[in-house]
């Protein structure tokens, strides 16, 4: 239980660390970069970590590492278990592009 106090506070002191280096390292880059290359503003320091959280939260995710990264294990499992009936028709569907685009385009599987 004692380890675990001793734990906590330093968790804390990481993510706080985490946050203000990562919101410097963006800053920075933004700055460096942005600015001379395209003429858009500069941004400071609560910007860049705004920033930072938004890239997370719509290119990696809130955390955790949970079902999305075994789609392809569950899809591979789901097309090794399908019966010739189900691979035809899934073959099918694939080529016609399950209603989706141009008809006229098949794909080749």
């Amino acid at each position: 239980m004692r380890k675990r106090w001793f734990w906590i506070p330093l968790a804390i002191v990481g993510m706080v660390l985490f946050a203000f280096v990562g919101g410097e390292v963006v800053m920075h880059l933004w700055n460096w970069l942005l600015p001379p290359l395209f003429g858009w503003r500069m941004l400071g320091f609560w910007q860049a970590l705004g920033l930072l959280a938004l890239c997370r939260i719509l290119f990696g995710g809130l955390g955790g590492h949970g079902p999305r990264h075994n789609r392809g294990w569950r899809f591979r499992d789901r097309c090794r278990n399908m019966s010739p009936e189900e691979r035809e028709k899934f073959r099918k569907a694939m080529a016609e592009g399950y209603g989706f685009g141009d008809a006229g385009e098949k794909a080749v599987l």
